[in-house]
């Protein structure tokens, strides 16, 4: 599956995981975004509903058991290159979802993991879609992030 300069749109699931009070970052391994800060996520499999793609992806790139996703916003993600063409173009299906089990240890594609305040996730250098994505619905998710 191309990434980039792809055919059509592809489409992906962001995790977000709080924990605590806390929410955990993930730092970008690879293009796009690479070395900034976003939350766990992936682009679904053939055969795969979006809900398997959020606790396959989780595991995946942060050893944690998730369960329950819940839908909460879709991101669109279109980068162009200098002549203007689509370099990536992704659709992303954010999820919350309830933290089942497991040790928070970066792998795939996190460079590395962080639990962070609620109150400092934008001090952080986000990714646009997640920055813009957490300004959105920030309301929301700190009341989330007020229980345990």
């Amino acid at each position: 599956m191309r990434r980039t300069y792809p055919k059509q749109p592809l489409v992906g699931i962001g995790a977000v995981i709080i924990a605590r009070g806390k929410v955990l970052l993930e730092k970008r391994k690879n293009e796009p975004g690479s070395g900034q800060w976003s939350i766990p996520g992936g682009l679904v499999e053939l055969g795969e509903s979006v809900e398997q793609t959020v606790m396959r992806e989780v595991e995946e790139e942060t050893g944690l058991e998730v369960e329950d996703p819940e839908h909460i916003d879709v991101v669109d993600k279109i980068d162009l290159d200098e002549q203007g063409k689509v370099k990536y173009h992704f659709i992303i299906l954010d999820y919350l979802v309830k933290l089942k089990g497991g040790q928070a240890k970066a792998a795939s594609d996190a460079a590395e993991l962080q639990w962070v305040q609620f109150d400092d996730v934008e001090r952080y250098d986000l990714t646009p879609t997640f920055r813009a994505f957490f300004l959105r619905n920030r309301r929301q998710l700190k009341k989330l992030s007020s229980y345990p």
